[in-house]
């Protein structure tokens, strides 16, 4: 019997499955978590998955519904009576019939993932674009003939130094209408981009409305972070995020990419589908902020320079090669509903510049937030992705880049990993003597040596490791002396534990026994290897390009740096070595330069300006970058020393190997044996 390969979206787990494997089940074998309260006939609808159409070059797939049986009776009989949407299907009853990419709802599943995304609570000063002018316009004369809209254009200008205002074109058959509801005293929204630029009156309310509201929206290519608030007081009403609905499409930026390239149909897809689901966001910000969605005159979006293009509708095409060139690079100021978001008929988006081709809105964001290019000392952002980007300077110079670091750092392509949800290891310590693992699971507040884990743990369940579980677990193999320097899991321990275990060639580590076994294997070291090498070589080439040997701060930004421990971070190399006081969680700092955008649109004018200053260093054309890279491969590098962790962390003792490529005497250097950390 011909076997199929079946990949499971967002959590990217993948295997092989015979003909008429209903896809519950190999979602089950997989160890993909799907709803089945009914057990599995097709009653009550929580199984619901989509399966994907086209060509995925990167996981050499091509999806059809053709590839899964046709509908059943229980689906046509569940359609019938409850509501599947278009394009649904029940996963106990849809059977594997050849090659799918299967795609889970985020709104079917109970344990999605943990979007950890809230307003920092930054207090911003206020200069919003919108400004809410009541005027009292005199009544209709017929000695003085001069049109409704006329005369309150002329009361707003007597009342609010606005003239010659630009109207949305929808309110020329709405304004009469209103001047009467209002008994001629109306409230005049009126959008001004910047001091002194054109002003348009994008909405009209009857009487006095004292209140407006906008969003600030960080698209992330793995997700999205939505705040909704008061353009008048500044005050965040509500937050909300979700997974990106592209994800389906390819977990890294260049596999969306290739996918445009592949499928006709691809950029319409992802572009619909990202939009959608902002809309969604909006509606559920604005039932937790108890506002209507036609409340919203304004908002700003960020994003990488993909995830710029594909909410603008943009073929990313041209940024999955050199030179890389941005369609559009500096701000873009349009009607929301030429994008289709919701929210009032006049509301106004607004983008903030892209610094490169692979440097985003998000980058320039991160970048206002926590401004580099004020400060005196050399401070070092990085916003961790599936593509970092990386910014390094002060008020002097400031110079930036990207690198591709891979999605292995948020759980994918990862053995064990999942997305930060209910059930995932986020923080492992292990045992220097023993080699004992404990851990703390997402949703479980004990550890797991500790009294009433269990019970917990039968309720929540533990699944899988989450990206900062990822980094602590190897970076505390390598502390322990599991994993060398060069990253291979070392096989005579298994002797001393357990829990290393042959398998194949090379060994893995048990972290969790049990159903699902959880292990660390070495294509798992080496995955995080791979990103984290990337990550520090570009760094490195920023470093050269300003000069300096050493950084004073560095901000970790994005969902994952937030959650990242500085130490550990030091300890696998993913930064370069620094005071572990001035290495710092900044939170979803491009979430909160958006909201600084919509707030206050002199820092739309600083940003502006800062893009034009920053330096952009494209690391696929820099001579250095490999030997940078091979390097960085090793924990926490091969050349580079890391005094100021050491001061901190018993750090393992450095090879013969090592010793060597730093130019010392071969046999000096002690070779690693049993330690503790202190």
């Amino acid at each position: 019997m011909t076997d199929h390969l079946v990949l499971f979206m967002p959590s990217g787990k993948r295997g092989r499955f015979p003909t008429d494997t209903p896809v519950l089940e190999a979602a089950r074998q997989l160890g993909v978590h799907v709803e089945s309260v009914c057990g599995g006939r097709g009653i009550c609808g929580r199984c619901q998955v989509e399966v994907q159409e086209g060509v995925f070059a990167k996981h050499g797939i091509t999806s059809s519904n053709e590839h899964i049986s046709p509908f059943g009776g229980n689906e046509i009989r569940y359609a019938e009576k409850r509501d599947l949407k278009a394009g649904r299907r029940l996963s106990c009853t849809a059977k594997v019939l050849g090659d799918l990419v299967v795609d889970i709802p985020q709104d079917t599943v109970v344990n999605a993932q943990v979007v950890r995304k809230d307003s920092d609570g930054r207090v911003i000063e206020r200069n919003p674009a919108v400004h809410m002018c009541y005027v009292e316009v005199d009544e209709p004369d017929m000695h003085k003939p001069l049109g409704d809209l006329d005369r309150m254009l002329v009361q707003i200008k007597n009342d609010w130094g606005f003239s010659d205002l630009l109207i949305d074109t929808y309110l020329y058959a709405e304004v009469q209408k209103i001047l009467r509801k209002g008994d001629w005293k109306v409230t005049a929204a009126i959008h001004e981009p910047f001091e002194g630029g054109p002003a348009t009156l994008v909405a009209l309310y009857p009487g006095l409305k004292n209140e407006a509201y906008g969003i600030a929206c960080d698209i992330g290519s793995t997700t999205i972070a939505m705040h909704l608030s008061s353009l008048l007081s500044g005050r965040t009403l509500a937050s909300s995020g979700t997974s990106n609905p592209q994800i389906r499409f390819g977990e890294d930026l260049m596999s969306r990419v290739s996918y445009v390239m592949m499928n006709p149909e691809g950029r319409e897809g992802m572009t619909k589908a990202v939009r959608e689901t902002l809309n969604e966001l909006i509606g559920k910000v604005c039932k937790e902020g108890g506002i209507e969605r036609t409340d919203i005159l304004d908002a700003v979006f960020v994003g990488n320079p993909i995830m710029h293009h594909l909410f603008l509708g943009i073929d990313p095409t041209e940024l999955g090669g050199a030179p890389f060139a941005l369609a559009v690079s500096g701000p873009v100021n349009v009607r929301a509903s030429e994008l289709d978001i919701e929210v009032n008929p006049g509301g106004r988006v607004y983008m903030l510049p892209c610094i490169a081709g692979h440097v985003g809105a998000d980058a320039a964001a991160a970048t206002l937030t926590e401004g580099p290019h004020r400060q005196d000392e050399m401070m070092l952002l990085v916003d961790v992705g599936t593509n970092a980007e990386i910014v390094l300077g002060n008020k002097s110079r400031t110079v930036a880049a990207s690198s591709p670091t891979g999605p292995a750092f948020e759980g994918a392509e990862i053995s064990c990993g999942q997305r930060a949800a209910p059930g995932a290891i986020e923080r492992v310590r292990i045992d220097p003597i023993t080699l004992e693992p404990k851990y703390r699971v997402i949703g479980i507040e004990p550890w797991s040596d500790e009294p009433g884990f269990d019970e917990q743990a039968k309720k929540v369940g533990v699944t899988g490791v989450c990206g900062s579980g990822i980094i602590e677990i190897i970076a505390e193999m390598y502390l322990t002396g599991i994993v060398s320097e060069d990253g291979v899991i070392n096989g005579e321990l298994a002797a001393r534990n357990p829990r290393i275990v042959l398998s194949g060639r090379t060994y893995s580590y048990l972290l969790k026994d049990g159903e699902p076994k959880l292990m660390v294997s070495q294509n798992d070291v080496r995955a995080i290897q791979l990103g984290k090498a990337a990550l520090y070589a570009g760094i490195k080439l920023l470093m050269d390009k300003q000069g300096i040997t050493k950084v004073d701060s560095i901000g970790l930004a994005g969902a994952f740096g937030s959650f990242i421990d500085p130490k550990y971070a030091l300890v696998l190399g993913l930064v370069p070595d620094c005071e572990i006081a001035k290495v710092k969680a900044v939170g979803n700092a491009a979430g909160t330069g958006a909201r600084m955008a919509l707030l206050n649109r002199t820092h739309r004018r600083e940003i502006e300006h800062t893009v034009t200053r920053i330096e952009k260093i494209e690391t696929a054309l820099e001579s250095d970058f490999q030997k940078h890279f091979v390097n960085a491969m090793a924990f926490p590098n091969k050349v580079d020393a890391f005094p100021r962790l050491a001061q901190e962390v018993q750090l393992p003792v450095r090879s013969v190997d090592t010793d060597a490529a730093d130019g010392i005497e071969p046999g000096v250097a002690r070779r690693r044996g049993g330690r503790r950390r202190g």
